[in-house]
């Protein structure tokens, strides 16, 4: 019989979570595009259910422009109303503007690290206090709950699902940056 972690255990009616669970959750990104997708949905996540961030997903990618972050990063005031006005996102204009100016701080650490996901290669060794102080230092709404869920989601940090989870052992294949620093 498989064993799964536990939040899906305790939520085994709810299949967006248990999807994104299998086949997202952990899972290292190589897309920056991607990496930008998932910081802005675990800002929004924020005091908020990850089941409701999942149920928007797809409003998300439509009022972000598939979170392409040279389109998110142009954004002006009419964009920023635009986005404030929309339903189907969380409306919450210190997210909003903080997804603008983290879109910019990333193609700013692209120019200087080659890639945002370069970037955080660069830092796999950091303790998450170590991984909060950087983000604080560098983006917007970013505290240690949003940036240690964005590093365990995206294979930065050890930690995602549970040793006898099955996709615990899909993930270490995948060799995470987690593991790849501490085998060096």
């Amino acid at each position: 019989m498989l064993t799964y972690c536990q939040y899906v255990l305790a939520h085994p009616e709810d299949e967006l979570n248990r999807n994104y669970h299998d086949t997202e959750y952990g899972y290292p990104l190589e897309n920056d595009n991607l990496l930008f997708e998932r910081l802005i949905l675990e800002i929004n996540q924020a005091g908020l259910s990850w089941s409701l961030i999942l149920k928007k997903k797809e409003n998300f990618r439509k009022a972000y422009l598939n979170f392409e972050m040279n389109e998110v990063a142009q954004f002006d005031e009419y964009d920023f109303l635009r986005m404030m006005n929309d339903q189907g996102i969380i409306r919450n204009r210190l997210k909003i503007n903080a997804a603008i100016v983290n879109a910019k701080t990333i193609i700013k650490l692209q120019k200087t690290s080659g890639s945002f996901k370069q970037w955080l290669d660069m830092h796999t060794q950091y303790s998450l206090e170590e991984w909060v102080k950087l983000f604080k230092k560098n983006f917007r709404f970013t505290g240690r709950e949003i940036v240690r869920e964005f590093l365990l989601s995206t294979g930065y940090l050890p930690g995602s699902h549970d040793e006898d989870c099955p996709v615990y052992d899909k993930i270490l294949q995948l060799e995470p940056p987690w593991m790849k620093n501490s085998l060096s």
